[in-house]
């Protein structure tokens, strides 16, 4: 399937500067999406019964004992919101945190779809080993966005009830 033919040291080199490329661009280009944009629940976004909250998340994959560890997005493109912490308990920071994760989460799918096209110029293998990298990168960080957003619209909720 390789259209591409390159040595192992340059295939190395495009790998490293197509993920670096392809994360810059996405992120970017998600982060002038305006703010507004995130205020609903969409059809990607909606937390499913299933979910149980985003229960299942921590149940199933330990959310919350590893997600401190992943780097928060805005320290490497420069500007955003930061989702590493609560830095404020008011109604209109939780909703742009709400609306951020959201935001997180579109990008993080979004930056799994180029994977295949890395089997142009890898060999089958090394292109699996793209499309598991766009898996392992990309999925824990799903995963804490839809963890944490049922736990976010709760908090919202007691604002509204109060």
């Amino acid at each position: 399937m390789r259209v591409i033919v390159l040595n192992p040291v340059e295939v190395v080199i495009v790998d490293t500067i197509a993920w670096f490329l392809i994360h810059m661009i996405i992120s970017i280009t998600i982060q002038r999406i305006p703010v507004t944009y995130f205020a609903n629940d969409s059809f990607l976004f909606r937390i499913r019964k299933w979910e149980n909250n985003g229960r299942i998340w921590n149940e199933w994959f330990k959310v919350k004992a590893w997600k401190h560890y992943i780097p928060d997005g805005k320290r490497l493109i420069g500007n955003g919101f930061e989702k590493k912490q609560l830095k404020e308990k008011s109604r209109e920071y939780l909703s742009q945190f709400l609306m951020e994760s959201r935001r997180a989460e579109l990008t993080h799918w979004i930056s799994i779809i180029p994977a295949p096209f890395f089997f142009l110029w890898n060999p089958i293998w090394a292109g699996w080993v793209m499309i598991v990298y766009a898996l392992v990168f990309n999925i824990p960080i799903i995963l804490t966005q839809r963890y944490n957003r049922p736990r976010l619209k709760r908090a919202l909720e007691r604002f509204s009830s109060s």
